[in-house]
């Protein structure tokens, strides 16, 4: 393989979920391109990286000092949800059934990893709820021991605000999911986390 080909294919494979296939695939795609559009595209990855800013208040990407979505005077700014990274941000957004603000931690408690209390935006969302109007924290963390271990953390530092309201996503079986397929801990949750029949 030529060099330069093998260096564009080793910079693709570098991304997470790109083997060395599909890095040859998009090398390979990149070169059939215009060159303006791959100016382009060099460019937007450039911006990116010398330009991304972390909004002040949540640590979510912005192009600006607050996102968009902390300065959204139509967002009920009373309710934090708190989740480990900026994609479940992305993900809850695109239910379109929230209207609250969000708390990005950067991660979860790991001991097993090296990552501690203090590692992550832990102490920040404490200073929220000092400071803020804040009347419920909705804990959005993935249902693992280490993301259980994080809400329980943070639910022990939020003890001394008893107006604040804690609570956590619905853990619960997905839509067409067959019952027989579903593993126990998800399946326990749902009978415990039932609600009542609509008519």
């Amino acid at each position: 393989m030529p060099t330069l080909l093998d260096n564009a294919v080793n910079q693709f494979s570098r991304l997470p979920g790109i083997g060395r296939k599909t890095a040859l695939r998009l090398v390979l795609h990149m070169l059939r391109q215009e060159q303006e559009d791959v100016d382009a595209f060099a460019d937007a990855l450039t911006v990116l990286r010398r330009d991304v800013k972390y909004c002040k208040v949540c640590y979510n990407i912005s192009d600006e000092e607050v996102c968009p979505i902390c300065s959204d005077s139509h967002r009920d700014d009373s309710t934090i949800c708190v989740v480990e990274n900026i994609q479940d941000v992305l993900a809850i957004e695109h239910t379109q059934q929230y209207n609250g603000l969000y708390h990005v931690l950067g991660g979860v408690i790991s001991p097993m990893d090296g990552i501690g209390p203090s590692d992550i935006k832990i102490n920040e969302l404490v200073e929220r709820v000092r400071h803020g109007n804040v009347k419920e924290i909705i804990f959005a963390l993935a249902s693992t021991m280490e993301g259980d271990t994080t809400n329980f953390y943070i639910s022990r530092r939020l003890q001394e605000y008893p107006g604040v309201k804690l609570s956590v996503i619905a853990r619960g079986i997905s839509v067409g999911d067959e019952l027989q397929y579903t593993d126990e801990v998800t399946l326990g949750r749902s009978i415990l986390n039932r609600t009542p029949l609509a008519n």
